[in-house]
């Protein structure tokens, strides 16, 4: 079977529809490599002229690069025409307030990769600001407006709270809260909590009235940890699932030695089971990337899945890979050969 990767669809119960395939602009802020204003403006309006009516974003990407890059591409189209996504839970702020304040929480990733400065991050050729941690309810109207303004967009159609892993308590007091004033108000038309941490997003998801989660990482060819609680959660409240790195940080994209998964080097175990399935899907004839972005669909609860693209090949692969005709053989000897689980669900 195969994808249409246009195909506009319900997110859940909220009034508002994502595309099968959507845009995140994290790659194209400069995430591990520094991409240009033009380089990036090319790509983005690659990805309109194909079909893409999908996009997510974040203050995080390249500390408001994303915002700014995906805002300057969609000036001037009408806005009921596509979906947008940003994210709260960091501002910001320029480098120099930062040092001077210490009660803001710096977010300074700590990854074991050779020659990855924490200060700098994981953002490349940004400005000199940088993000602060703030999931409280102030931060989070503060975020909404300051993702307005760089975006140059009338409104954000669906906010989630970005990686609250270790701020829990402040983000289903405050940042939740917040969210569901806005989508009360009709500021946003959906909520929700995205992550790469299946366990406090099914918390989230049992103790919030989301719409959606897009959940990172956790449903893909390579780790399946979302059946066991998050998407049973979902079922039972009704609330729509976005599947967000489906290559595992570029892992199943084309596995080698130097591939990382979940932003750092690759376990060895990881990286010989993406190769097995390499070769499996090379005798069927269908690339990795083609089975791991069409997997995710095999579940019902997935409406959308987001992909990082740099450039114009790589939008047009993503694609391809959706409309690629895939046999049901395939997922079989996958689940023959102990490369994938025999009770999940395929498309």
């Amino acid at each position: 079977m195969s994808i249409d990767p246009f195909e506009r669809v319900q997110l859940g119960r909220a009034s508002v529809d994502v595309s099968r395939l959507g845009l995140g602009v994290a790659a194209l802020a400069g995430l591990f490599r520094e991409v240009t204003d033009e380089e990036a403006a090319v790509a983005l309006e690659h990805a309109w002229s194909a079909g893409i009516r999908y996009y997510d974003t974040a203050p995080y990407y390249g500390y408001g690069l994303g915002e700014r890059r995906l805002g300057q591409m969609l000036e001037g189209r009408d806005h009921g025409g596509f979906t947008v996504s940003s994210k709260v839970g960091r501002l910001i702020l320029p480098i120099a307030q930062i040092e001077a304040d210490p009660s803001l929480e710096p977010d300074r990733p700590t990854v074991d990769i050779p020659g990855f400065d924490p200060r700098e991050g994981y953002f490349k050729g940004t400005t000199d600001e940088r993000p602060v941690f703030d999931f409280s309810y102030d931060g989070i109207m503060r975020s909404l407006e300051d993702s307005l303004q760089r975006t140059g967009l009338d409104r954000i159609d669906i906010l989630w709270v970005h990686d609250p892993d270790a701020h829990w308590d402040q983000a289903i007091s405050g940042a939740i809260p917040a969210l569901v004033a806005l989508r009360e108000q009709g500021v946003v038309s959906a909520i929700g909590v995205g992550m790469n941490n299946a366990g406090v997003l099914t918390r989230f998801v049992r103790e919030a009235e989301l719409d959606a989660v897009m959940c990172a990482g956790r449903y893909t060819l390579l780790d399946q940890g979302a059946l066991d609680d998050l998407f049973p959660a979902c079922q039972e409240r009704g609330t729509a699932v976005v599947a967000a790195g489906v290559m595992n940080s570029g892992l199943l994209a084309n596995p080698h030695p130097d591939s990382k998964y979940d932003y750092a080097p690759a376990p060895p175990a990881l990286l010989a089971r993406a190769l097995a399935m390499k070769d499996l899907c090379r005798r069927h004839g269908v690339p990795l990337r083609a089975a791991a972005l069409q997997f995710v669909f095999g579940h019902p609860l997935v409406v959308s899945a987001v992909i990082g693209a740099r450039k114009i090949p790589h939008v047009d692969d993503a694609i391809a890979s959706l409309q690629r005709q895939i046999p049901a053989q395939l997922w079989d000897d996958l689940r023959s050969e102990g490369l994938l689980p025999e009770d999940v669900p395929t498309p």
